[in-house]
């Protein structure tokens, strides 16, 4: 058995045309969805990121504002830069690209973004809000591995699902997202004895770790889904995820490349977040 490939760049090509569309039918009513992008630093792999989401903002309708703040930048400054931008009509999504300087609070910068235009869906107030089951936002990456089970048809109520990692940007969500789909939801991390006797079982595995080939063949349950969250560079410097990916895709039944697979969803879902909001704004609800 050779998996299915998931083609991250194919179904992101076809949710932006329909975020343009949208975009386009709420600018004609007055409202262009806006976009703010604060970049603390030089970052060199924050500033690809960044240039990534802008140029995607700017091929699909939506007005963009990028900001390159100094790495010496005070705390005080940025929360007011924050502050500003909550207040401005013209924004909708106020996105500040981690990680930051070590003298800025990050908990305390995600917290001062407003709620309601809180794209990343980071704030407490979202994450409490998509733990109840009633999200705001959805955070991009988890929501971007969601669309790509809907397109696949892949059956998450019943399933048995393994999250590999625990952090609040994907793990956390991730495991939320499928429980509210029906899934029993297993979340591994670094303290966990034996994840392969967790993995082994699961019709689902996303894995986000930041490890390289921290999945392996014989961790797979044949015919499973698997998600590849990680971005890695091997020893000759390319890019890879965190599955044994060569080994994986002869005993899965999905499986996501890296590059090419859950990437283009993030920037993707960001779009859908901020369009979202900008569509909340204009009905005059939040």
């Amino acid at each position: 058995m050779t998996a299915k490939l998931i083609d991250g760049n194919a179904l992101s090509k076809h949710l932006r045309s329909e975020v343009a569309q949208r975009a386009a039918a709420l600018t004609a009513r007055g409202t262009q969805p806006g976009l703010a992008v604060l970049l603390v630093g030089e970052n060199p792999a924050s500033q690809v990121y960044v240039r990534n989401k802008i140029k995607a903002c700017e091929d699909n309708g939506l007005y963009s504002v990028h900001e390159r703040l100094s790495a010496d930048l005070s705390e005080a400054a940025l929360l007011e830069r924050i502050a500003e931008l909550n207040d401005d009509p013209r924004i909708h999504g106020i996105l500040v690209q981690l990680p930051l300087p070590p003298h800025i609070d990050s908990h305390k910068v995600i917290e001062a973004i407003a709620p309601e235009k809180d794209v990343d869906g980071f704030h407490v107030a979202n994450a409490g809000a998509l733990m109840t089951g009633q999200p705001r936002f959805r955070p991009c990456t988890p929501y971007g591995v969601m669309k790509m089970f809907e397109s696949e048809k892949i059956a998450l109520s019943g399933a048995n699902a393994v999250v590999i990692g625990r952090s609040n940007i994907v793990g956390k969500p991730m495991a939320l997202l499928l429980l509210e789909a029906g899934a029993t939801v297993t979340i591994c991390h670094s303290k966990t004895r034996d994840i392969a006797a967790h993995t082994r079982t699961a019709d689902i595995v996303v894995v986000a770790t930041g490890r390289r080939n921290m999945l392996t063949a014989d961790m797979v349950k044949p015919g499973a889904a698997v998600i590849d969250v990680g971005m890695n560079r091997d020893e000759a410097g390319k890019l890879c995820g965190d599955v044994d990916f060569a080994g994986v895709k002869e005993v899965a039944g999905f499986i996501t490349p890296v590059p090419g697979g859950v990437g283009p969803m993030t920037i993707t879902m960001l779009l859908v977040n901020t369009l979202e909001a900008a569509e909340r704004a204009a009905a005059g609800r939040v």
